[in-house]
């Protein structure tokens, strides 16, 4: 009696076929938890639009190259570079993160009749990330100028695409973001 006692335990705690595998959970939506979207599993980071369009033409002269992800963003990681088919265009060294924090915003330059290329995140390391700093998928932009005269100031440009006043993007404070120092 007490063999047969003892195997039924070691059969229980070595997972028996008597006992089943416990149901697969179906994948969860994204919610909002005090103000921080939290993801139920970690899927990556991707680009939903950009300004200029993927093939768009365009005027040459100052852009503002905007880059929209599906997530909220650390402000401190980018990645982007020329692509291939194109140029790269002539801009400043880094983005800036606004204020919905999904939104990179790039001030540029354009000239007339040219093919621009970029990407993002294409190299192995670093890059745009999430706030829980999951790397963004690697994407690419090409779009042309035609030789209209575009605009030729921040203001104009803002007008130009209907974009309202960026000129106040989230700022670094180092004490408020502890990995903004990285």
């Amino acid at each position: 009696m007490r063999i047969a006692t003892f195997a039924s335990v070691v059969c229980f705690l070595c997972g028996g076929s008597a006992l089943a595998a416990p149901p697969a959970l179906p994948p969860q939506p994204p919610h909002e938890v005090s103000g921080v979207t939290v993801y139920a599993k970690t899927d990556p980071p991707k680009v939903t639009a950009t300004y200029p369009a993927a093939g768009q033409a365009l005027s040459a002269g100052v852009l503002i190259l905007t880059v929209t992800f599906d997530q909220k963003m650390i402000e401190t990681g980018f990645d982007f570079g020329p692509g291939a088919g194109g140029e790269m265009p002539n801009c400043l060294k880094t983005p800036r993160l606004l204020e919905d924090r999904k939104t990179f915003v790039l001030l540029c330059t354009t000239d007339p009749h040219k093919a621009y290329a970029l990407t993002f995140n294409a190299t192995p390391q670093g890059g745009f990330a999430n706030i829980a700093e999951h790397r963004a998928e690697p994407a690419s932009l090409a779009f042309t100028t035609t030789d209209g005269d575009g605009p030729r100031s921040i203001p104009d440009a803002l007008k130009a695409e209907n974009l309202p006043n960026i000129d106040m993007p989230i700022q670094v404070d180092p004490t408020e973001h502890p990995k903004a120092g990285r």
